[in-house]
Order: structure tokens, then sequence, then C-alpha cells
């Protein structure tokens, strides 16, 4: 019994570190190929996507057996459902945690001329941060969060998952201590979201919805600037409540905001789905 214990946890162990072996080969060499093709936030998007995708497809295949789809990203009627679900609270935080500052007065919208909207700028910003959102739900969402969940429990798993989700922002230009706190908890989010969908659709949702949101507004995005309609988004309050050039992921009206999105997550009608691996490991 404790032999077959010791044997599993170190099977546990080399599948988890050839995960992140895998990923952080991948990190660099894709990244420094998408740099070529764009500036920063294209290459830090496609080459976190292609890293992810990569390690999770070979991680499924060599450990599973499985596809890439397997690993959440099957589309039914529940996907389309978990995924408009996660669009409607992503963009739907996003809007509350800008629109209630411009509404009271704390921040307004002003032209930016530096970045003129247009049509083909709006549609290529917003495929990059589609992918950009896929990439770190697979690479945080993915084969290394599944397989924890599985063997570990939620408990041990989405907590742990969720501050190394935070600590990897912290080369983002401008991160600060509440900027990198309030990302953990963005990672809370995200892994309940997976816990009660089953599938990645839902927090893609929420991860794509916030992150499109904000540049739309003229806000900042984790310390990057990105601009979808042509204005920025010009604070009169504080940076402990805007979070200054890191965007409000870095300051208190974000905090308050998710747990707003806490709360719809826990009464939104999501379809729950039975992910891949749990299946699995039940058969094995």
């Amino acid at each position: 019994m404790e032999g077959g214990a010791r044997q599993r946890k170190l099977g546990l162990l080399v599948r988890l570190g050839v995960y992140v072996l895998l990923v952080l080969v991948g990190l660099p060499l894709f990244s420094a190929v998408a740099y070529t093709a764009g500036d920063m936030l294209v290459g830090a998007a496609l080459g976190t996507f292609a890293s992810a995708a990569v390690a999770n497809a070979l991680a499924l295949r060599i450990w599973e057996r499985g596809r890439l789809a397997d690993i959440g990203m099957h589309w039914n009627a529940a996907s389309c459902r978990n995924l408009l679900v996660g669009l409607a609270g992503g963009a739907g935080a996003a809007l509350i945690a800008l629109g209630a500052p411009i509404l009271v007065g704390a921040a307004a919208l002003k032209p930016d001329p530096d970045y003129p909207a247009s049509w083909t700028s709006f549609l290529f910003v917003t495929v990059v941060l589609l992918f950009g959102a896929v990439g770190e739900e697979l690479l945080f969402r993915g084969y290394g969060f599944q397989t924890l969940l599985v063997e570990l429990g939620p408990f041990a798993t989405i907590l742990p998952v969720s501050l190394i989700f935070g600590l990897a922002h912290t080369a983002n230009q401008f991160a600060t201590p509440l900027a990198l706190a309030n990302t953990a908890a963005w990672g809370v989010i995200l892994g309940v979201a997976f816990l009660r969908s089953g599938d990645l659709w839902l927090p893609i949702g929420l991860h794509f919805g916030w992150n499109w949101m904000l540049p739309l507004f003229g806000a900042e995005l984790s310390g990057f600037t990105i601009r979808l309609g042509g204005y920025a988004m010009e604070w009169r309050a504080g940076s402990l409540w805007s979070g200054g050039a890191y965007g409000p992921e870095g300051g208190l009206v974000t905090s308050l905001v998710l747990c707003g999105l806490g709360l719809y997550l826990w009464k939104a009608p999501i379809l729950g789905q039975t992910p891949y691996l749990a299946r699995r490991r039940k058969e094995l």
C-alpha cells in the first residue's frame, strides 16, 4: 500500500516535471519567433499560446493518450453556454470597474491621438488578446492544473497555482504588490471557474472579456498600453484606486469588483462537464 502511494507520487512529479520543462523550453523559443512578427504584446501573447498548446498536446499524448481538445477545449452546447457566461462575466466586471469611476467623476475618457481608432487595429489587437487569454488558460488551467486537481483536490491546487499565476506577472512593467495580489485573486476566480464548468471555455470567456474591455476603454492592461477605441482613460483618483501605470488590475477598484465576480460565478447558469483527466483516472 505504502509502495503504491509512493509510486503514485513519483508518477505525479514526473508528469508535472515534464509539463513544466516543456513550457520552460517552449516559452523563450516561441516568444522569440513571435517577437519577429510584432511588438512585445504580440510576442508575449503568441509565445505563451504556442508554448502552452505544444506542452499540453505533448503531455496529453505521452501520459494520457489524449488530444489537445481533451484538456477542456471540446466544443458542444455546454461549452458554448459557458463561453458566453464567461464573456458576460469578464466584460461585465470590467465595465463596472471602469464605468463606475467615470460615472462618479473619478475618471474620464479623452481622445488619444497617439492611438487613433481603426478597424484593422481593432481586429488585430482583438485577435492577439484572444490568443493571449487562451494561451494563459492552457498554461495555468491546463494539464498541470487539472492533474493536480485530480490527485490533490481543489484547495491544494487552486491556491498554489493562483499564487504562481500572480507571481508570473512580476516582470510586467509597473507591477506592484497589490497588482500581483489582484492577479492571484484572478487566478482563484479562473480556477473556480474551471471547477464549476469542467472545461476551459468558462475561464477563457472571463479572461478574454476582461482583457478586451480594458483596452476598449483606453485603460492599461497589466502594464501594457493598448488602445482599441482611440480613447485613453484619465484617472483623477489616486493610484491606490486606479492602479496607476499598471492599469486597473493594480488598484482597489478591481479588488472590490473581483468579490462581485466571485458571487456571479456562484449564481451563474453554468453547465458542468466532466473533465477528460478526471474520467481517465476513474478508468485506470
